[in-house]
């Protein structure tokens, strides 16, 4: 197996992975503190709006290939094991149904308040503080 399709199948695992926490973030016996990072990663993955926005040079793509797959391994580990089978399965049905990519507007709002609340930090940082 060459780069090209090892890299394909990591992509493809991912991309599995992912729609697998959706799906057990639905899931009754899905442990709470499973489901909160969970619904997390998912409605960051699934956010039309990235945390650090691609054409940032180096940086834009690090979310993309480091922090989200490393998001997505914590999260399934909390899984218990008969549930992360189920949702797999899931998964694996929705992928090939061809369905479309779900999209978290959720995700998207938490992204941008996450922005709005760190351009507020730093507007109210950089004021010029009165002199006593």
């Amino acid at each position: 197996m060459n780069i090209s399709e090892r890299l394909k199948a990591w992509a493809k695992r991912i991309k599995r992975d992912g729609l697998t926490l959706w799906f057990a973030g639905k899931h009754p016996r899905t442990p709470w503190y499973a489901k909160a990072v969970g619904v997390f990663v998912v409605a960051y993955a699934l956010s039309p709006i990235d945390l650090i926005p691609d054409f940032i040079p180096i940086l834009g793509y690090i979310d993309d290939v480091l922090l989200l797959p490393g998001l997505i391994y914590l999260a399934i580990r909390l899984l218990p094991p008969d549930i992360l089978v189920e949702s797999r399965r899931q998964a694996e049905a929705w992928m090939s149904s061809a369905a479309s990519k779900p999209r978290s507007m959720i995700g998207a709002t938490l992204i941008i308040a996450m922005w709005v609340a760190t351009g507020l930090a730093l507007w109210l940082w950089l004021l010029p503080r009165p002199l006593d």
